[in-house]
C-alpha cells in the first residue's frame, strides 16, 4: 500500500523532515522508516545521529500518523506540539550510518481538545528505543497560537 510522499502529512519542511517513509499505518498506528544518513541537521562529526533524537523521530511518526488521519478525513495538516516523555529508553548511543530505523507509533489515548498519548518504539537490528510521547494537537492551531500572544497595551 501507498502512502505518498512523507512531507505530504507533516507540517515540517526540508532538513527538518527526518523521517523517509510511511510504512504502514491504520486507526491508531503507524510506522515510518528512515535510513541515517551522515549529512543530517542534527548529526554528530562520525555521521552518527544521537540516540536522543530518537524523541524527535517518534514525534515526527505521531506528526505522520495525524497527517495520515488528516488526509484520510479530507482535513489539512494540523500543527502539533510534543508536550513531554516518559521513559524514553535507547540500547544504543547513536543510530550509525546507514541504519534502517522503524519508528512506530501506537495511540492509546485522545480527546477532543487535541490531547494525546503515544506508546513509540524505534527498532532496527541491535537497536531498541522506546517512550510515551504526550502531545497537543489544537482543533485550530490559527486561534490557539493567537490566544498566546501577548496583549497589546491600550492607547
Amino acid at each position: 500500500m501507498t502512502h505518498g510522499p512523507i512531507a505530504d502529512l507533516l507540517p515540517h519542511s526540508g532538513d527538518m523532515i527526518l523521517l523517509d517513509s510511511v510504512l504502514d499505518a491504520e486507526t491508531d498506528r503507524i510506522v515510518c522508516g528512515l535510513v541515517v544518513r551522515p549529512d543530517g541537521p542534527f548529526n554528530a562529526a562520525d555521521g552518527s545521529l544521537p540516540a536522543w533524537c530518537g524523541v524527535e523521530l517518534m514525534a515526527q511518526a505521531v506528526a505522520a500518523w495525524s497527517g495520515w488521519t488528516g488526509k484520510h478525513e479530507h482535513r489539512a495538516v494540523r500543527l502539533g506540539f510534543l508536550l513531554g516523555t516518559r521513559h524514553y529508553r535507547c540500547n544504543v548511543d547513536a543510530f550509525a550510518p546507514g541504519s534502517e530505523l522503524a519508528v512506530e507509533a501506537f495511540r492509546s489515548f485522545h480527546d477532543d481538545n487535541g490531547m494525546a498519548m503515544f506508546a513509540c518504539r524505534i527498532d532496527a537490528e541491535g537497536i531498541h528505543a522506546e517512550a510515551r510521547l504526550t502531545v497537543f494537537s489544537p482543533p485550530d492551531s490559527d486561534a490557539f497560537l493567537a490566544s498566546l500572544a501577548p496583549s497589546q497595551p491600550h492607547a
